[in-house]
């Protein structure tokens, strides 16, 4: 059996793992990344310099004292998948002969319904980017395909020219671990995509290069900063308190689901591994029919 490293070095080699051999996205790294710093600090404060050190109860402290500084139930089972995958790992590669997370229990995840936007208001959203310039043709665009495709902010912004078919009605994008699929896009989209594409992104381009689809004012591709700011500002403007991109998901995600879609074409569209993660929208539409139910039935 190989010597254990350093605790330091036995999270590195972990963290170039998920990099180099599992190909994690960028933002997964550094979320494994901020929980292994935490672990690590807290480890050391107890004299555990090697992971052969670990121990079980040791674990089990640092998962209370997370419990203890209000850390809510999601928090803590993300910090447990991180130290399982680090223990198992170090196991997998031979540098330990037992695995001390293997009797603790992840915490108990009760699911919260997202919170989605109503029609009426997605519809004065949509509305408000003006389309007689060219910063309103591309925020019109941009905010109708994320809301019309229901991908993450993180690959609308990613978009290039050459992801977009007009033609078919599909757009592509490489979501988490740099997975691609295919998500129609559907009529408007398509209509206010073109809008942009023909009319106004040539006023934003400054390199003939550029591949990006959506442009800010000095020509580099949109960051999901500056959407967000945009994004606000339109949804400010019609009524609408609290939005977000990820809320928009949700939107799209629900009324497709409301509407009678099939939850695996859902799962699709969103870039879901697992069936499970988008089988929440079918708890919101049961709460939807719930309070239509008791709203407007007689005897509800």
């Amino acid at each position: 059996m190989p010597r254990c490293p350093h605790l330091d070095r036995a999270c590195d080699l972990f963290l170039d793992h998920l990099k180099v051999e599992r190909n994690l996205a960028p933002n997964t790294i550094e979320s494994y990344s901020r929980d292994l710093t935490a672990l690590r600090g807290f480890l050391i404060e107890r004299g555990r310099t090697s992971p052969v050190e670990v121990g079980t109860d040791d674990l089990i402290e640092y998962l209370l004292v997370m419990l203890d500084t209000g850390l809510g139930a999601s928090s803590r089972a993300r910090a447990l998948v991180t130290i399982r995958g680090l223990f198992r790992f170090l196991c997998g590669e031979h540098y330990l002969d037992s695995d001390p997370t293997e009797r603790i229990d992840a915490p108990r995840l009760v699911p919260r319904l997202p919170d989605v936007i109503g029609m009426d208001a997605i519809d004065r959203l949509l509305a408000m980017p003006p389309t007689d310039t060219p910063r309103g043709l591309r925020d019109a665009a941009m905010i109708e395909l994320l809301y019309a495709t229901g991908i993450r902010v993180s690959e609308l912004v990613h978009i290039a020219v050459s992801d977009v078919n007009l033609t078919a009605g599909y757009v592509r994008v490489t979501g988490k671990g740099r997975k691609m699929r295919l998500v129609p896009m559907g009529e408007v989209a398509c209509e206010r995509v073109a809008e942009y594409q023909d009319n106004a992104r040539a006023a934003f381009l400054r390199n003939p290069a550029e591949l990006a689809m959506f442009l800010t004012g000095r020509g580099k591709p949109m960051t999901r900063q500056g959407f967000w700011k945009l994004l606000r500002r339109y949804a400010t403007a019609a009524g609408i308190l609290d939005v977000s991109p990820h809320k928009l998901r949700h939107s799209f995600a629900t009324h497709l689901v409301e509407r009678g879609a099939d939850l695996r074409a859902v799962q699709a569209m969103l870039g879901h591994a697992d069936i499970s993660t988008t089988q929440i929208y079918t708890q919101v539409s049961r709460a939807r029919l719930v309070e239509i139910y008791r709203k407007h039935h007689p005897r509800a």
